[in-house]
C-alpha cells in the first residue's frame, strides 16, 4: 500500500481534507510527521491563527480517515529547541522531508520551495498548485455588496456590516442567526488558504492572538483569545476609487500639489476617507511621471500597478527607509503615521529631500500639527510639513499652510519679544488662524483673532509669572498692564530678594519672561489665605519615589495649588484619572514631607475651574 506524508502547509490549506472527502485519496497509509504536529501546537500556543487552523484540520483528517478506512499515523522525531529556533530557516521542513524519505512515501505540500527541494532529493511530490483554489468561492464574499464598507463577524453574535459611504453609513444586521466558532474557523481557513496559494494575498501581521491579511483589496483582521475575548473576523473593503479631479479641489491647491507641496499631512477621523485621498494623490503623482512608493502596514491603499507598496522590513519602517533612500523615489505615501518612530522616520525622509505624504488620525485640522509637537523639534515642523489637508465625510473640508517666521507673536508689541513663530494659515483665504511658539519653557498654540489672542496670551502670561514669583511670595498678585509690561504685588519683606542686589534678580527675571516688571508692595490682608477658592476633596497615597494625590476626574488637565497649613508649596497639573504626582526628590516634594505631619494639614485648590 502506498504512503503519503502531509507537511504543515498542506494541512493548513485543507487540501488533504478535500482529497479524502472527494475520494481522491484512497488505499493509502497517511503519515503526519510529529514535527508538523509540534509546529502547529507551538503556533497555537503563541495565539497564531495558522496553528489553530492546522490543529482543527488534523482533527478533521483523523475523523475522515476513520470513516474511509484510511490508516493515519504520527511518525518521526520531535523537534528540539535548536530545531524550533531554526524553523524560519527550514529546519522543520527538512525534518518532515526526511520522514517522507525514510518511509518511501509521497510528500504532499503546498510550499513550492519544500516541494522543489524534496524533488531534488528524489522524493515523490504532490504539489498543491494555486489553480486548485477558486477565490470566488470565499465564504465571506456573500456578506458584501457594492455599498458594504466593512463586515464584522463575531462568535455567538449575528453578522454586522457598515453600508453606505464615508461619513454617511449605517451599521446593519445581515442575519438574525448567531455565528458559531466552527463557521468562523471555516472562513479563517479559506482566507489563509487563499493568502498562501494566491499572489493576491499576503500575511501582513501575525502575532499572538491576531492575524492581518491583505487579500486583493480586502483587509482582513482575525483575532482570538488571548488578544480578544472571543473569535472575531473584521473585513474592510474600499467601495470607491476616486481620482483627484473628483474632489473638486481649487486651482490654487492643484497648483500647490503639482509644484510646491512636498510635506503633506492628510488628517481626519477613522472612516473619513483619508486613505482614499492618499491613494488619489499617489496616482496623481505617478501619472505626472514621478516615481512613487508607499509605506503601509497593512498594504491596503488602492494605487496603480506602477506604484510599489512597501511594508515593514524585518518588523521596522526604519529598515524600510534605508532601502527607500537607495531607490530614490520622488514621493512616498506613509499610511499611517502613528507611533513615535513613524514621526521621526517621516521627518528624516522629508529632510533628506523625499516628497512625503503622511496619513494621520485627527479629530480636528489643528490636531494633525499638534501630534508632531514633541516628536520632532518645534522649529523643524514647517520644514517637514508645509500643507495639512483635513478630510471629513469623504471630502476635503479644511486646508492649512504652515510657515516659519521670526517675529513678535500676535498680541505682543516690543521688538525684543521677537522669536521663531510657526504661522498656521487657512490655505485658500491666507487668513492667519494659529501661532505656535515657545513661551518661557513651554510650546504654546495660540489662536489668532483680536479678542481671543489678547485674553489667551494675557492669561498664559499671568499664570507663568505667578508661578515664577511664588519663589519670593507664596501668594503674589499679577496685573497685566500691557502686552509687554506687568505689575507684580508682593509682601514688603519679599521685595528685596525679588529685586536683588543692584536689580540683578529682577533683570534676570525680565529676560526670562520677556516682559517689563514693576514691583510694588501688596496691601496687607489679614485673611489672604481665604481669597483662594475652597479646597477640594482628595485621597493621599505614597510610593517609593512619589507623593500621590487623587482628586475628582472632572479636574483632569486643570492646575492644582497645594498648600500646607495655609502656606503655598506647589502647583501641579492634574493628570488623567484625577492624579497629581509630586516627586519626593523635588523641592516641592521635600517641602511637603517636611511641613505636613498629616493629610489634614494639606489643602488642594483648583485654579480657574
Amino acid at each position: 500500500m502506498s504512503k503519503a506524508v502531509a507537511d504543515t502547509s498542506v494541512i493548513i490549506s485543507g487540501y488533504i481534507t478535500k482529497q479524502i472527502e472527494s475520494k481522491s485519496l484512497q488505499n493509502i497509509d497517511l503519515i503526519i510527521p510529529v514535527a508538523a504536529l509540534d509546529e502547529l501546537q507551538s503556533q497555537a500556543s503563541q495565539g497564531r491563527e495558522q496553528g489553530f487552523v492546522g490543529l482543527e484540520e488534523i482533527k478533521k483528517i483523523q475523523k475522515l480517515c476513520q470513516q474511509n478506512n484510511i490508516s493515519v499515523q504520527f511518525i518521526g522525531q520531535r523537534p528540539n529547541l535548536e530545531d524550533i529556533k531554526l524553523a524560519k530557516h527550514g529546519r522543520i521542513d527538512a525534518i518532515i522531508k526526511d520522514v517522507a524519505k525514510q518511509n518511501n512515501a509521497t510528500l504532499y505540500t503546498a510550499d513550492y520551495v519544500q516541494g522543489l527541494t524534496a524533488e531534488a532529493e528524489g522524493v515523490l511530490v504532490v504539489y498543491q498548485k494555486s489553480e486548485n483554489f477558486l477565490p470566488q468561492n470565499l465564504e465571506f464574499l456573500r456578506f458584501f455588496d457594492h455599498t458594504t464598507m466593512s463586515v464584522h463577524l463575531k462568535e455567538n453574535n449575528p453578522p454586522l456590516a457598515k453600508r453606505g459611504k464615508p461619513g454617511a453609513f449605517e451599521l446593519v444586521k445581515l442575519e438574525d442567526a448567531a455565528l458559531s466558532d466552527e463557521y468562523l474557523e471555516l472562513i479563517s481557513t479559506q482566507i489563509l488558504e487563499a493568502s498562501k496559494v494566491s499572489n493576491a494575498g499576503t500575511i501582513e501581521i501575525s502575532k499572538s492572538g491576531a492575524l492581518v491579511i491583505q487579500y486583493a483589496d480586502y483587509r482582513i483582521a482575525i483575532t482570538r483569545p488571548p488578544f480578544s475575548e472571543s473569535h472575531e473576523i473584521t473585513i474592510v473593503h474600499p467601495i470607491t476609487k476616486m481620482s483627484l479631479d473628483q474632489y473638486g479641489l481649487s486651482e490654487k491647491l492643484m497648483t500647490r500639489l503639482s509644484e510646491q507641496a512636498d510635506g503633506i499631512i492628510i488628517s481626519g477621523s477613522p472612516g473619513s476617507g483619508k486613505s482614499t485621498l492618499a491613494s488619489s494623490i499617489a496616482n496623481f503623482y505617478a501619472a505626472k511621471g514621478n516615481i512613487v512608493k508607499t509605506f503601509e502596514s497593512p498594504r491596503d491603499l488602492q494605487v496603480d500597478t506602477g506604484i510599489t507598496q512597501y511594508t515593514k522590513l524585518e518588523g521596522s519602517f526604519e529598515n524600510s527607509a534605508d532601502i527607500l533612500l537607495l531607490v530614490r523615489p520622488d514621493y512616498t505615501i506613509f499610511d499611517e503615521v502613528r507611533r513615535q518612530e513613524d514621526f521621526r522616520i517621516f521627518a528624516d525622509l522629508r529632510l533628506a529631500g523625499v516628497g512625503m505624504v503622511g496619513v494621520v488620525h485627527a479629530n480636528m485640522p489643528l490636531d494633525a500639527v499638534q501630534r508632531f509637537i514633541g516628536k520632532i523639534e518645534l522649529g523643524m515642523i514647517p520644514s517637514v510639513i508645509d500643507t495639512v489637508v483635513f478630510v471629513k465625510n469623504g471630502m476635503v473640508s479644511k486646508i492649512y499652510d504652515l510657515e516659519l517666521k521670526v517675529k513678535v507673536p500676535s498680541g505682543m508689541v516690543e521688538q525684543d519679544l521677537a522669536r521663531p513663530v510657526i504661522e498656521i494659515s487657512d490655505f485658500e483665504s491666507g487668513l492667519l488662524e494659529y501661532e505656535i511658539y515657545t513661551f518661557g519653557e513651554e510650546n504654546v498654540i495660540v489662536p489668532v483673532n483680536e479678542s481671543e489672542t489678547q485674553s489667551g496670551v494675557h492669561k498664559l502670561a499671568a499664570e507663568k509669572i505667578r508661578e515664577t514669583m511664588r519663589r519670593f511670595d507664596p501668594n503674589p498678585k499679577i496685573e497685566i498692564l500691557s502686552d509687554n509690561s506687568v505689575k507684580v504685588m508682593v509682601k514688603k519683606d519679599s521685595i528685596p530678594s525679588l529685586i536683588g542686589k543692584g536689580g540683578s534678580t529682577i533683570s534676570e527675571l525680565e529676560k526670562i519672561l520677556h516682559v517689563h516688571i514693576d514691583v510694588v508692595e501688596k496691601e496687607s490682608e489679614s485673611h489672604e489665605s481665604h481669597e483662594r477658592s475652597g479646597g477640594v476633596r482628595f485621597d493621599f497615597s505614597e510610593s517609593t519615589n512619589s507623593l500621590m494625590f487623587d482628586v475628582d476626574k472632572r479636574y483632569n488637565g486643570a492646575l492644582a495649588e497645594i498648600y500646607v497649613n495655609d502656606r503655598y508649596v506647589a502647583t501641579a497639573r492634574v493628570a488623567r484619572h484625577g492624579k497629581i504626582k509630586i516627586s519626593k526628590r523635588s523641592d516641592e516634594g521635600k517641602a511637603l514631607s517636611r511641613l505636613a505631619s498629616s493629610k489634614s494639614d494639606i489643602e488642594i485648590t483648583i485654579k480657574d475651574f
